[in-house]
């Protein structure tokens, strides 16, 4: 696999990452640790060694499932995880509630200098190993300056627990203060058919000043896959049921489009879910695409999307079509 430069960073990513978000079972309905470490396994043997995790993601059960995971091949792997999540204090912005495994957790969002060089120690921890390839900012904190963010950040980076700074959701005027303290290896803002918003502004930013894009939700939650049918329910645990693009009418219309460029798949001997992360990563300023996987065989198909390649008038097929569908209706 083709490995890309990850902004003006030392780092080389493949343009598939691993998302470790479902792992860890939270707003998915579960998780099985065993499956899970298959799955990882099976993605790095494809060529896919970037892995995206989080402390939040089932509140550090998503990084020990990592962790256990890498620990023999750790050398083969581009580790990214974040910080500034915090649920065992409540400091900070406070950002939303929820229920996991039987507990209930209010979660703040803190990137203070003393918090995320907590967080990174107990990421290592999880993580078993003595580095962090890719360190990001999982959301930004008003109620902290960024200028000690970055401090915390070059701090851990001078230490040698971290090798890149980067961030997740930040706008460019974030982005743009952040680079008055610190070099920025990548920002991770969310990215798909069914939201291009970043075309307008991030990604111009980011191309100027060779920052790496690493886009999660290509997919969108599986709804991009075709298989989320207008039969399909969801679980009360499982947060998709509450987004407008899942509401049965706006699912009938994605599905539409779907069909549309289905041909497309077929041509390149290739699932709706190859094609539409084909698309993704071949878009202008985009390095890579953050693809979750639950299962060996989901890992082996999202890997093996980086090996097709779209021609100009496909790829303008395949945007058009989906420009077609404006905004989900409420």
């Amino acid at each position: 696999m083709k490995l890309r430069q990850l902004g003006s960073s030392e780092l080389t990513v493949s343009p598939v990452f691993f998302g470790a978000w479902a792992l860890g079972g939270w707003y998915w309905g579960g998780t099985d640790d065993d499956k899970a470490i298959r799955a990882i396994h099976a993605s790095i043997d494809e060529g896919v060694h970037c892995i995206d995790t989080a402390p939040v993601y089932g509140f550090g059960h998503g990084e020990e499932i990592v962790g256990l995971a890498i620990h023999d091949r750790r050398s083969r792997v581009v580790l990214a995880t974040k910080c500034g999540l915090r649920w065992d204090i409540e400091q900070g912005e406070s950002y939303f509630k929820t229920a996991y495994a039987g507990a209930s957790y209010s979660v703040f969002r803190n990137l203070r200098k003393d918090s995320i060089i907590t967080e990174c120690e107990r990421s290592l921890q999880r993580l078993k190993t003595d580095v962090i390839d890719l360190y990001q900012c999982h959301w930004p904190d008003k109620t902290t300056p960024l200028e000690e963010t970055m401090d915390a950040m070059l701090t851990l980076r001078q230490q040698g627990k971290i090798r890149a700074i980067g961030v997740s959701n930040f706008t460019p005027a974030m982005m743009e203060e952040c680079l008055r303290y610190a070099p920025l290896a990548s920002d991770q803002p969310e990215y798909s058919l069914l939201n291009r918003d970043i075309e307008k502004d991030v990604v111009p930013f980011c191309q100027q000043h060779k920052i790496g894009l690493i886009v999660y939700k290509p997919v969108m939650q599986g709804l991009l896959t075709g298989k989320v049918t207008l039969e399909r329910t969801f679980a009360a645990g499982d947060f998709r049921g509450h987004q407008p693009w899942f509401k049965p009418e706006n699912r009938a219309r994605v599905l539409g489009a779907l069909e549309k460029i289905k041909p497309l798949a077929d041509a390149h001997n290739a699932t709706l879910a190859q094609l539409v992360i084909a698309w993704t990563i071949r878009q202008p300023g985009i390095t890579s695409a953050i693809v979750g996987a639950r299962t060996p065989e989901q890992a082996r198909e999202n890997a093996r999307a980086a090996h097709i390649v779209l021609n100009e008038e496909e790829d303008r097929t395949i945007r058009t079509t989906f420009e077609a569908l404006g905004a989900p209706g409420k």
